[in-house]
């Protein structure tokens, strides 16, 4: 299994996460995402990606949580400028289906892994499960779910089946780095009269978003069990500051590239027999008029 990326907002492996220290505003020297920084960027993962595909040994897997407005979609589009769109997915989880509610909890997001060699990306992922749901647990009663719910108990154990699955995913080579944008909710009154003063993006704007917003303590402290209880070093979080998304996304973007430079990516060497091959088809096409 990969050795997590060293940063300042790595969130501890040993369940003590406070939220309430984890700041929403740079904490290290500011660089820009933009220009020579963002260009640099997007070559080495270029590079990166396509090594990965070639020795098609691992999957990557990217986790983006967040509250409303924190920027999940632009700073997807931002880092994965210049990936091959061939070899990485994107799956935004919404609200779960009548098939999806059919099955367990777990059961969506495990049909949208990626395959070895591919980086997938989940916008918003399982841990809904563990964030609206609890904030609403009524919820629950719309999941088809056996017995009696016990709500003392039910969202630790589906952390402790993430936990589980996660580390069965990384035995197996899937990388997996979650990423927790952590928006200050002053930004996020700023980034929602943004989208109702701007016509542009009058349709990025959902008043339930509002509505989800006056939760915004039940929220907290769903998101501090959540990554208390699964950041472990195979599959960690990071607690990014969100309020600066330039210096936001060139922190997501030097996660993943040094995560990906972590775990040996090499091209595959061929074997004797393909070097065989190799020459006879040189010559073949050396002989060929």
């Amino acid at each position: 299994m990969f050795e997590a990326p060293d940063s300042p907002y790595l969130v501890s492996y040993n369940g003590d996460f406070d939220l309430s220290l984890a700041s929403t505003k740079p904490q290290t020297e500011r660089h820009s995402h933009t220009g020579k920084h963002r260009r640099k960027a997007i070559e080495k993962l270029s590079t990166l990606q396509q090594v990965l595909a070639a020795g098609d040994r691992h999957a990557v897997l990217l986790v983006f949580q967040a509250m409303d407005a924190a920027g999940k979609d632009s700073t997807i589009r931002s880092v994965m400028q210049g990936i091959d769109p061939s070899g990485c997915q994107v799956f935004s989880f919404k609200k779960p289906s009548s098939l999806e509610l059919d099955h367990d909890f777990l059961w969506r997001s495990t049909c949208r892994l990626p395959e070895r060699g591919r980086i997938g990306i989940f916008n918003r992922s399982q841990y809904e499960e563990v964030l609206v749901v609890r904030v609403h647990p009524k919820i629950l009663e719309y999941q088809q779910l056996p017995g009696t719910v016990n709500l003392d108990t039910v969202f630790d154990d589906r952390l402790k089946s993430i936990r589980q699955q996660e580390k069965h995913l990384a035995r197996n080579g899937t990388v997996i780095l979650k990423f927790w944008l952590n928006v200050s909710k002053d930004e996020q009154k700023k980034r929602f009269l943004a989208r109702l003063d701007d016509p542009a993006k009058n349709w990025k704007f959902e008043p339930n978003d509002v509505v989800e917003r006056r939760h915004w303590d039940d929220y907290m402290f769903a998101y501090e069990a959540a990554l208390s209880a699964t950041s472990r070093p195979w599959a960690p979080w990071y607690a990014i500051p969100a309020d600066d998304k330039p210096y936001m996304q060139a922190r997501v973007a030097e996660i993943i590239i040094d995560a990906l430079r972590g775990i040996g990516l090499q091209y595959p060497e061929p074997s004797s027999e393909d070097r065989v091959e190799f020459a006879e088809s040189r010559a073949e096409l050396c002989a060929d008029d």
